[in-house]
């Protein structure tokens, strides 16, 4: 009887530390390469289509942050336009004509 006891509360302290063990395994196969003061951040992102999507993200160190406007389909990502981020480019400056409905990039409700 205690030695079944000791089976299972065994098996039980071993079930415990599996997330500890897949956290370490992630950590070094390349989760601990992220460099400090590095993060991707998604400005917007608008449908285009039923699986394509133009998202912005700003990505990059924090003294050389960059934004991208990426094309995103089901088979590729490709990269429409770049700029230094805290900028934004000339041709997205001008304004819509009156009485134009206002684009965003969040879906109204």
């Amino acid at each position: 009887m205690t030695q079944s006891l000791l089976w299972v509360a065994g098996f039980v302290l071993l079930l415990a530390l599996v997330p500890f063990g897949i956290r370490w395994a992630q950590s070094r196969a390349g989760g601990g390469l992220a460099i400090a003061g590095t993060s991707s951040k998604v400005l917007s992102a608008v449908a285009v289509g039923p699986q394509q999507r133009v998202v912005t993200v700003e990505v990059g160190l924090s003294d050389a942050r960059v934004c991208l406007v990426l094309g995103v389909t089901q088979q590729t990502i490709s990269c429409l336009h770049s700029f230094p981020a805290g900028t934004v480019p000339a041709h997205a400056t001008h304004t819509a004509p009156p009485g134009a409905p206002a684009i965003s990039g969040s879906p109204s409700p």
